[in-house]
């Protein structure tokens, strides 16, 4: 038997629900770096921890019998794949989120029809793209374009999206953004969910009948207020504004010292993501905070001017676009980290020489490989010859796939010691990634522009060591 758990914010009300059912999974709480606990009552299950978002994945291909996640994830890869193996046995009642369709409240508009009417093609942003797409489609929506993106879908509109499609825990928190909701997409809740040819083979039956709702005591359904308020940090829309995307995440800290080193300064910016838009004290320049991995798309699409972001996020996205408009300035010299190979430290292995001798040799028929850098694996399976591979899309917790369920795994590390920790060995580097300054190759030549990009990127090339 296996079962996929959840990280993050289902994890504390699935372990409780774990608990009472007497399914004790030890290793799994919060403090824990285990991604495989183990179960003293089914010695026979095996358990792995994944971030949510990979669970339904997992499942769908049958890598795994059962897995707990949120219905949202679910509805996600059924939206796109209605007929695979994919199936819900039952909602476990806890962690509730709603998903709305939200606009700016500067846009004056309340419904879905409005902003149809209002604009020729109508921009989605959001996490979920599948489920954007299919929310278009019901509402008939004349044209459209969705673009994915990995969070923060909140700080999107009105510049960069006319509707962005974001799960929130709390109503009241859309009119702290300046948001409207205008419809509600979707009510999740963790729900317990199975491989269809995995439930019909297996006996699954007594661990089924543990794995029950959690009484949580939680609200019903309620609509949240329709009256998002214009804040004090929402961006100018002139022409002429430097539009700047700074990240949040793990390179926030260092992003901020940056800024610091610079003499920049940055309100609202303190390394904790406080506000995703902060102000800055340079002249004609407008800033949002976003996920790192979004912004070499973001800057190539023009919906942001600068942005700092990994050299490894820019090196996947060129993977994908080698003619993308997005460009290097400058080398900022923080963050760093490597993008390296990784085997099972029980594996054979040494190196990429080793990889290609069991490939040729017919030992390894077709090579799994897990990485969140899509892009770069499949490059590198390619200029490497691998041969035949799979690429297994993850969203984090990538130590958790091998040797199980992928035999290679492409992933940053700074000093390698949570990879050790996971009994993963390296074979080989990728690249070495600090963070850089990304431009739009238009941009650097617009007239319009170009005294306040001089400016702003000279500012901000202060901070470099």
């Amino acid at each position: 038997m296996k079962l996929a758990l959840p990280k993050g914010r289902l994890l504390n009300d699935t372990a409780a629900m774990l608990e009472r059912a007497g399914v004790c999974i030890d290793g799994y709480d919060s403090r824990s770096r285990s991604y495989n606990p183990k179960c003293t009552r089914f010695p026979q299950l095996r358990s792995r921890v994944f971030q949510e978002r990979d669970i339904p994945i997992q499942v769908a291909i049958g890598n795994y019998d059962l897995g707990i996640c949120g219905l949202d994830w679910v509805k996600e890869l059924l939206s796109k794949y209605p007929s695979g193996d994919l199936m819900t046995v039952r909602s476990l009642g806890y962690g509730r989120c709603d998903l709305y369709a939200v606009v700016s409240g500067r846009t004056g508009v309340s419904t879905v029809g409005e902003i149809d009417d209002r604009f020729g093609r109508v921009r989605i942003v959001s996490e979920y793209p599948n489920l954007a797409e299919s929310f278009a489609l019901k509402q008939r929506m004349r044209r459209f374009s969705v673009l994915p993106i990995v969070g923060g879908g909140e700080v999107y509109p009105p510049e960069s999206a006319d509707i962005a499609i974001i799960s929130e825990t709390s109503a009241g928190s859309f009119a702290d953004s300046g948001l409207v909701p205008v419809a509600k997409v979707l009510t999740s809740r963790a729900c317990l969910i199975a491989n269809r040819n995995g439930l019909a083979k297996s006996d699954l039956s007594e661990l089924l009948a543990c794995l029950q709702p959690l009484e949580t005591g939680e609200e019903p359904d309620t609509p949240p207020p329709a009256d998002g308020r214009t804040t004090a940090n929402e961006m100018s829309n002139g022409r002429d504004a430097i539009r700047l995307a700074i990240p949040d995440g793990h390179l926030s800290k260092t992003a901020s010292g940056f800024f610091d080193r610079a003499q920049i300064e940055l309100r609202g910016y303190t390394g904790k993501g406080t506000t995703r838009r902060p102000q800055i004290g340079l002249p004609d320049v407008t800033v949002k905070v976003i996920r790192p991995q979004d912004m070499p798309l973001q800057v190539a699409n023009g919906n942001f001017d600068l942005a700092v972001t990994g050299e490894d996020w820019l090196r996947d996205h060129l993977c994908r676009f080698p003619s993308s408009p997005a460009v290097e300035i400058a080398k900022l010299g923080f963050g760093a980290v490597r993008l390296v190979v990784v085997v099972s430290g029980d594996s054979n292995i040494r190196g990429i020489d080793d990889l290609q001798d069991m490939v040729r040799q017919g030992l390894l028929p077709r090579i799994r490989i897990a990485s969140e850098y899509v892009n770069i694996a499949d490059s590198y399976a390619i200029d490497h010859h691998l041969g035949r591979c799979t690429i297994i899309p993850t969203w984090g917790a990538s130590e958790a796939f091998v040797p199980d369920d992928a035999d290679l795994l492409i992933e940053n590390t700074e000093t390698g010691e949570t990879l050790s920790r996971h009994n993963l060995k390296i074979i080989d580097t990728v690249l070495e990634s600090t963070a850089c300054l990304v431009g739009h190759r238009d941009m650097l030549s617009d007239p319009d522009k170009q005294t306040a990009v001089e400016r702003t990127i000279n500012a901000i090339k202060r901070g470099i060591k």
